[in-house]
Formats: C-alpha cells, structure tokens, sequence
C-alpha cells in the first residue's frame, strides 16, 4: 500500500500540470488568453505582426472559415485583417481621415465602423456607424455601400440609399446571405435582403426610437439601445441588449424573447435566464452547438450562455481592468466590445481599450474537487474540457516514453478517467486535446 501511496503523489503531481480549478466552477470550460495583435497601451496605424501591429480602439471582430479575423478598427475608420498566423494588414480604409467613398482597398473611407460580419465565401459586411450605412467588402477589399445613405440619418424601410439607419453598431449574415443589422439608437432590429441586384430593407423587430424592455413579435417587442448582433445555422438571431442588461434572442418570424438577464438590472451574476446578470454587453458570438459567448463590456469579462440560458464566466473579473494574460479569472480585459468564435471554439476578443485583439483557446482542466483516488487496481480522475472535443489520455513509466492508453470524447460535464495500473513502481499519466 506505501508503494500505491507514492505511485498516487506522482499522479497528482503529473496531473497539476493541467490547470485545477474550484469545484463550483467545473461545469464549464476555461479559456487560456493571451495577446494575438497589437500592444496593449500602444494606439497606432500599424500593419505588422502580433505586438508589431496597432489599432487605435477596435470595437468589432469576426473571424472565418479559414481561420482570418476581419477587425473593424474604429478610431482609425479601417477593416484590418489578421491571419491564423498574427499578421495584421488593413483590408480597406485609409488611418485617420474619415469619409464615404466606395473603392478598393484605401482607396475606400469608412466613418467610425463598428460590427464585421463574413460570409461562407469571404465578403465582410460592416456596419459603418457614423455613416449610418452598412457596407460589404469583397475578398480583394473593393467597398460598396449596400443599403443607407452616408450621414443620412432616419428610420425608413426601403431598397439600397433609399433606406435610413441611426447609428447602426451590429452586423450579422446568415447561410442565405440576409444581412441583420442592430440599429442602435433607433432601437430596432433590420434586415437586409439581397433582391435581385438590390438590398432592400425591413424592421424585423422593435420600433424606431422607442426604447423598452417586452419580449414579443415585430412591432410589439422593444429593446434599449441593442449593439451585438450574431445568427446561428437555423437562422435565430442573438442581441447583445445593451442599455436593457440583457441577451435577446429573435427567430426569423420576428418573435423576441429574453434568453438571459433581466432589463434593467446591471450585475455580475452567474446563473440560468433571468437570475443572470450583465453590465451593458456589447457584442455577441454564436458557435456550432448554439452556445452564445459575449462581450460584458462593463463587467471587464467575457461570459458564455449555453442554449438553455445558464450564464457562466469563462474569463475576466468581474469589476477588474487591466491587460493581463491568463486563464479564466486571472485574465485582464479593458472594456472588451467584441468577441468571435471559430470552429475550434477558440475566442477572439476586440479588447477595445487595450488597443488589442487578444485569444482565448479552451484549455484541459483536471477537476480537483472530485480528487484523485485509486480503487480496485484503478487510478481514477476527472478532466473537464471544451464538449465534443477528443482526449487523449497517455501513460508512460519514465516520463520520457508516453504511449495513448484512451482516447475519449468530452462531454459537456466532464470526464471520468479510469486507468488501470500495472506492477511497475513508477506510473504517470496525462492528457492532452487531441486535434
């Protein structure tokens, strides 16, 4: 038994290596931040590589099939681009001077853009916000305006320049390539639909310039100043309500329902629907599975709702700036305003006041609230990770030879780990994601 003892003390030992955690927290997954492109403190113009690169108070950020994230890069009125890789280039747009011209590349002029959206073959839409116009990007950065007339600022419905936003902040395409666009200081929710070689314009939700809190069907739902928008595969539409606290959700009849907070109320509560709370969220991001991740501007952190409404913290404090690196808690943000998700459940974060785009990858967690135990010539843990994700779990004598043992898939709430032990003296063990 003093041998199993030993043998139990390097396990645990092996298995620390692997982020611990609070068992109150082990429902969900953590994420690991750290710095992508841009330099936290640092505003500037340039194109570059990782902290080579600057922005000047990014507030939009989405990212692609193909792993490219587009940066609506608002104080410098430009569309930057990023590769898997970090390197930074400005897609369309000139730093600095704003205007409204159409165009290829920097040639184009933009007037405060704010939400990016891509679509499955690479166009960027834009919600140009001081322009009060949504824009589309081709792969070669050649602008058009879509719909809305530049500094032209109104409520009608109607094809291309003859329709009027105010101060549109959210952008989102779906498979069918509609465009919805929240409409920030009217105080409604828009579509925009390709007819032929126009883009006309509905009011799918809301009413102009009447702010309010009801859930309900067109007309009769209301929000307060809704900022983020994201669309999942069946086509439902997720609203970052800013001013109302809360996380809308409408389906592509138009009908309006509350997934999570409650309007009104700020706070920084974890829970299921209304006993959540927000602090002004900015931006929503939507992934395969329906889970929603959001930009809690005010909170300094970055949540996840799953699709039955359970809010959970995935990094950040709530109340605490800064620009630290870190998992979960430990990491810093400064007033994120935007956030996206790839197909890996990596996050992009526009970390709008660190003057940064910073990555959050999820990370394997060993759940010690559950412990380590050995039962039966068994050694049994629990790892707790990104759901539907492969785990491989790896045994070696010397800590230098590692032979796979299991490989599991995660589900949502955690792994039970059983590995059998053999008669050597020196046993380890670990796991690892596998790609």
């Amino acid at each position: 038994m003093q041998s199993r003892n030993y043998r139990l003390l390097a396990l645990a030992l092996l298995v620390l290596a692997v982020t611990t955690q609070t068992r109150a927290q082990s429902i969900y997954t953590p994420y690991a931040f750290t710095n992508f492109a841009g330099l936290p403190g640092t505003s500037g113009t340039n194109d570059g590589t990782g902290s080579a690169a600057q922005f000047n108070r990014a507030f939009g950020v989405v990212v692609d099939s193909d792993g490219n994230v587009y940066v609506a890069d608002t104080f410098n009125n430009t569309i930057r681009k990023i590769t898997s890789a970090g390197a930074v280039t400005t897609l369309a747009g000139s730093a600095g001077p704003s205007g409204t011209n159409d165009g290829t590349g920097s040639a184009a002029r933009f007037y405060l853009p704010v939400g990016v959206a891509v679509d499955t073959i690479g166009n960027v839409y834009v919600a140009d916000s001081g322009n009060d116009t949504i824009r589309k990007i081709t792969s070669v950065g050649a602008v058009t305006t879509l719909a809305g007339s530049a500094r032209q600022q109104g409520t009608n419905d109607g094809p291309g320049s003859a329709a009027r936003f105010n101060n549109p902040t959210g952008v989102a395409v779906d498979t069918n390539g509609n465009v919805y666009v929240a409409d920030s200081d009217n105080d409604t929710i828009r579509q925009v639909t390709p007819v032929g070689t126009n883009w006309v314009v509905t009011t799918l939700a809301g009413i102009a310039k009447t702010p309010g809190t009801k859930d309900g069907t067109g007309s009769a739902a209301r929000f307060n100043l809704p900022k983020g928008v994201a669309v999942d595969r069946a086509n439902n539409l997720y609203v970052a309500d800013y001013l109302n606290k809360s996380i809308r959700k409408v389906t592509p009849s138009g009908e309006v329902t509350t997934l999570a907070g409650n309007a009104g109320l700020s706070g920084s509560d974890d829970g299921t629907g209304s006993a959540a709370r927000f602090n002004r969220p900015y931006s929503v991001a939507v992934d395969l599975a329906n889970n929603l991740y959001v930009a809690d501007t005010y909170n300094q952190t970055i949540r996840k709702i799953t699709p039955g409404g359970s809010v959970t913290t995935l990094a950040g404090s709530a109340g605490l700036s800064g620009s630290d690196d870190g998992t979960g808690s430990a990491a810093r943000f400064g007033l994120p305003s935007g956030v996206a998700v790839n197909s890996a459940g990596n996050l992009y974060v526009a970390d709008t006041y660190n003057y940064r785009i910073t990555k959050g990858t999820p990370v394997l967690q060993f759940d010690i609230g559950l412990g380590l135990s050995i039962s039966n010539d068994f050694f049994q843990m629990r790892l707790i990770g990104p759901s539907g994700s492969n785990v491989v779990v790896e045994g070696s004598a010397d800590l230098a030879a590692w032979t796979p043992v299991q490989t599991n898939t995660l589900p949502p709430f955690g792994l039970d780990v059983s590995m059998p032990l053999g008669t050597d003296q020196n046993q380890f063990f670990r796991a690892r994601l596998a790609p």
